[in-house]
């Protein structure tokens, strides 16, 4: 597998012009679960619910005893919200939902 093949460009709703280059397979592994997991309707879950959620999902050869699935979760969070594939609800704690 070529380097190119084995990375992925992140994107982020915060700062649309900032792209970082990540880890092809660990970025689909998280993501995949992520969309498992995230409700397609409003008001959606909040970061904590999804997280619980997702971590059995991942396989532990990519995120061993669930090892930077917070960051990893986060990142494609902004991602797919930058995307428009997944939103906020207005909500205190935030909540999020597939679009």
């Amino acid at each position: 597998m070529k380097d190119d093949d084995a990375r992925i460009e992140m994107l982020n709703i915060n700062s649309l012009h900032h792209v970082v280059r990540v880890d092809r397979a660990k970025y689909e592994a998280m993501r995949d679960a992520m969309l498992a997991v995230v409700p397609a309707s409003p008001p959606g879950l909040t970061a904590a619910e999804i997280k619980t959620k997702l971590l059995p999902l991942l396989p532990d050869a990519l995120f061993p005893g669930g090892a930077k699935a917070g960051w990893w979760q986060k990142g494609v969070q902004l991602d797919l919200e930058a995307r428009g594939q997944m939103a906020r609800a207005a909500t205190r704690p935030l909540r999020f939902y597939r679009l």
